[in-house]
């Protein structure tokens, strides 16, 4: 089975983690700092707050920027249920803004309908959560220029986008928001095994954050509410959670960050192979936006019509054939949980629309082009 995505694990790699399972910190050491800084750097970011999950860094995220029971998140739904789900943590309300066709990622048309509404009615969203989906940034400008002038505070879900750019930046580099967070999941552009960051040009956001992320206990005695007893002298300032990462996820992220324009060059090297040699069958291929460099995280396919059942045909016989698509996603909202307070089929038309046509097919730095031009053949194969 060649799978949808896989992670690339080198010599070096093992080797970082050998030396750190040798050292004398398994947690709470000076890799997990030095990963922070050498992400910070490769995205253009004053401050990073390595966690335990991209789930975890949004949930921190949230919570610094003040989000809490009674307050509004909207974000896509076409995204993992962790976009949504950090603001249910807080007891916030969640919606949804639909998204654009070609892209997958939130649309600013629809964004500035539902901001006219929810001015209407007094109910605006106090975080918004757009998703750049499949490693293409969202329009960061124009959603910024839609919600800041309203207060509203920006979250970039850029779990599928390290390495990526908008506007000639990296993702990551926080000029359309508050914070950004990335996910090192296996089949994510780089790996930590598990593990997230969040990442912001605010100070005290990023103090928030580590703070959160270590069960809201402090050692630094300018944050203290007294002068401290002793060199052994803690405490917790806020209510917290134990989202740390480990030494040894840290430096697998410190090794494979040495090879991230590596790793995002040749992911896009596959997907401009596809396009080349999809680009006359009846599909429809990702859009890309002019002012983007997408890092690929995924190369989604659609069927040109909504036809279930030849979608799911389609699906189950290129697994037959050992192709490891998937599809990303199911639209949240569709979700049970999210069904319960109040969605509903219909809420977001062009969203369920994709769900029907969707295939992620395989795309990863290892695949090489004779496991490519098999994929290539299987699809070819049946439309």
């Amino acid at each position: 089975m060649i799978p949808y995505g896989r992670q690339d694990i080198s010599e070096t790699d093992v080797e970082a983690v050998v030396r750190a399972l040798q050292s004398d910190f398994l947690t709470q050491g000076p890799i997990v700092p030095r990963f922070e800084e050498a992400l910070a750097h490769k995205v253009s970011a004053r401050h990073a707050i390595a966690v335990n999950s991209a789930t975890s860094a949004l949930h921190i995220a949230v919570s610094a920027l003040g989000l809490s029971k009674g307050d509004l998140l909207w974000t896509s739904p076409i995204t993992f249920v962790a976009s949504e789900n950090c603001a249910r943590f807080v007891g916030a309300d969640v919606d949804f803004v639909d998204i654009d066709p070609d892209t997958f990622n939130m649309s600013p048309q629809a964004l500035a309908v539902k901001l006219e509404k929810a001015k209407a009615v007094g109910r605006l969203p106090k975080v918004i959560v757009p998703v750049h989906m499949g490693g293409q940034s969202a329009a960061m400008k124009e959603i910024s220029d839609l919600v800041r002038p309203l207060g509203i505070r920006i979250v970039e879900d850029a779990s599928h986008a390290i390495g990526g750019e908008y506007e000639g930046l990296p993702v990551g580099a926080g000029l359309y928001s508050d914070v950004t967070v990335f996910s090192f999941h296996p089949v994510k552009i780089v790996t930590t095994a598990e593990g997230g960051v969040a990442v912001t040009n605010d100070e005290q956001l990023a103090q928030k954050m580590a703070l959160l992320r270590s069960h809201g206990i402090t050692r630094d005695p300018g944050q203290m509410t007294q002068s401290p007893d002793g060199p052994w002298y803690y405490q917790q300032i806020e209510l917290g959670w134990n989202y740390r990462m480990t030494e040894l996820q840290a430096a697998l992220g410190v090794s494979q960050l040495d090879r991230l324009e590596q790793f995002v060059d040749r992911r896009n090297a596959l997907a401009d192979r596809y396009d080349d040699e999809l680009a006359k069958l009846p599909l429809a291929l990702p859009g890309r936006q002019a002012q983007t460099r997408s890092s690929f995280h995924l190369y989604i396919i659609r069927l040109r019509e909504a036809d279930r059942a030849r979608h799911r045909s389609m699906f189950e016989r290129l697994r037959k054939k050992g192709i490891g698509v998937n599809l990303h996603y199911i639209p949240v909202h569709l979700q049970p949980y999210y069904r319960d307070l109040g969605f509903s089929e219909g809420d977001f038309p062009a969203a369920e629309d994709y769900y029907k046509r969707a295939i992620s097919i395989p795309l990863y730095s290892l695949m090489n082009y004779a496991e490519q031009d098999e994929v290539i053949a299987a699809i070819k194969s049946e439309v």
